[in-house]
């Protein structure tokens, strides 16, 4: 019965944590470390793309930072940073590159815990 119990404490201890985990703010602090290198093997890029592909990883860096220290319209910014990027990312991509870039985005916005609307 003892065993029950503790086992039974256990377990909500651990909803309790998972569903507290769960309620943190959804935009953490951009680092604004993106190495275009690593992306641009990934990709397989072209000289001409490699160089604008830097440039606007640059630019979505700083909007990024900017967006993710934002005290007012926090929100809004994000969502024009990551949507500005892939707009520009798409006129420079072909659809391919541009599918799996998307790809990585998001898995990067997911492990910064970052949530876009």
């Amino acid at each position: 019965m003892k065993r029950l119990g503790l086992t039974l404490i256990t377990a909500v201890c651990l909803t309790a944590t998972t569903f507290a985990a769960g309620n943190q703010p959804t935009t953490a602090k951009w680092d604004g470390n993106i190495n275009v290198t690593k992306l641009s093997k990934y990709l397989k890029l072209s000289a001409g793309q490699h160089e604008e592909v830097a440039n606007i990883c640059e630019y979505f860096s700083t909007q990024m930072g900017r967006a993710t220290t934002a005290k007012k319209d926090q929100e809004k910014k994000l969502h024009n940073a990551v949507y500005g990027n892939l707009k520009l990312m798409k006129k420079t991509l072909t659809d391919k590159q541009y599918a799996d870039y998307t790809k990585v985005l998001n898995v990067t916005l997911q492990n910064k815990g970052i949530e876009v609307k």
